[in-house]
C-alpha cells in the first residue's frame, strides 16, 4: 500500500494529500472483491442446500387429509400419524390436541404460541439470502470501479499511442466489470432462492392455520348444546 501511495503521488503531484492517499489505495489489486464473492457464493449455495433439505423434511405431505379428518373429530387418529412427524404442522397438531381438555379457546392460544415458535426455524438463513442478493451487486460494482480507476491510472503512466493505448484501456476495463458480472451471478440465485423459500413459509404457515382452524372448529362443534342453541 505504501508502494501504491508513492507512485500516486509521483504521478499525479497536483493531488492533495488525501486525495492522493486515496488514490494510492484504489490502486492495489481489485482481485480481493472477486475472491470475496466466490466466498459468499459458497456461503449462498450451502444456505440453499441446508434450507431445501430443511422445508422438504418439515413438512406434512397429507396436511389437506388430516384437515378433513380433524374437522371430522378424529383426534385420536391424527394424533398417532403425526406423533414421530417433525415441523410447524406436526407440532402444532400435537400441542394442541395436548390441550384439548382445557378448551377451545386455550387450544387456539396454543396453536398461535406454537406457530410463532416454530416459524423462527424456518427463516433461519434466510436473512443471509436476502442480505447477499441486496448487496452483493454492489460488491461487484465496488471492484469494477476498482479496476477502472486502476486501468485509468496505468494509462495515464504509460507513453503508448493508438492501438497501444486502446488495447491497455480496453483491457483494463474488460477486467473490472467481470466483477460486476459475478456479483450479479451471486446475486440472482441468492434472491430466487430467497422468494421461494419466503413462499413455501407463508404456504407452510397458511397450511397450519388450517389444521388448527380444523380442530378448533371440530372442538367447539362438540361443545354441548352447540348443535341445539336456538
Amino acid at each position: 500500500m505504501t508502494s501504491s501511495f508513492l507512485l500516486a503521488q509521483a504521478a499525479h503531484p497536483e493531488l492533495g494529500w488525501l486525495s492522493s492517499k486515496l488514490l494510492g489505495v484504489t490502486l492495489g489489486s481489485a482481485e480481493w472483491v472477486l475472491w470475496l464473492l466466490v466466498s459468499l457464493s459458497i456461503v449462498s449455495i450451502a444456505v440453499m442446500l441446508e434450507r431445501a433439505v430443511y422445508f422438504s423434511r418439515h413438512r406434512l405431505a397429507n396436511s389437506e387429509a388430516l384437515a378433513v379428518r380433524l374437522a371430522r373429530g378424529e383426534f385420536d387418529a391424527v394424533a398417532g400419524e403425526v406423533k414421530n412427524q417433525k415441523g410447524m404442522e406436526a407440532a402444532v397438531i400435537r400441542e394442541a390436541l395436548a390441550s384439548s381438555h382445557q378448551g377451545p379457546d386455550t387450544v387456539e392460544q396454543v396453536i398461535a404460541s406454537t406457530v410463532a415458535r416454530e416459524r423462527p426455524q424456518y427463516e433461519r438463513g434466510l436473512s443471509i439470502l436476502g442480505t447477499l442478493g441486496n448487496n452483493a451487486p454492489f460488491i461487484g460494482l465496488f471492484g469494477t470501479v476498482l479496476g477502472i480507476i486502476k486501468a485509468f491510472n496505468d494509462l495515464g503512466a504509460m507513453n503508448a499511442k493508438g492501438g497501444a493505448m486502446q488495447q491497455t484501456v480496453m483491457a483494463g476495463i474488460s477486467e473490472a466489470l467481470v466483477a460486476t458480472a459475478v456479483g450479479l451471478a451471486v446475486a440472482i440465485p441468492a434472491v430466487v432462492a430467497f422468494n421461494i423459500f419466503n413462499r413455501q413459509l407463508k404456504t407452510l404457515t397458511s397450511r397450519t392455520t388450517a389444521l388448527g382452524h380444523a380442530l378448533v372448529g371440530a372442538m367447539k362443534a362438540r361443545k354441548p348444546g352447540a348443535a341445539g342453541g336456538n
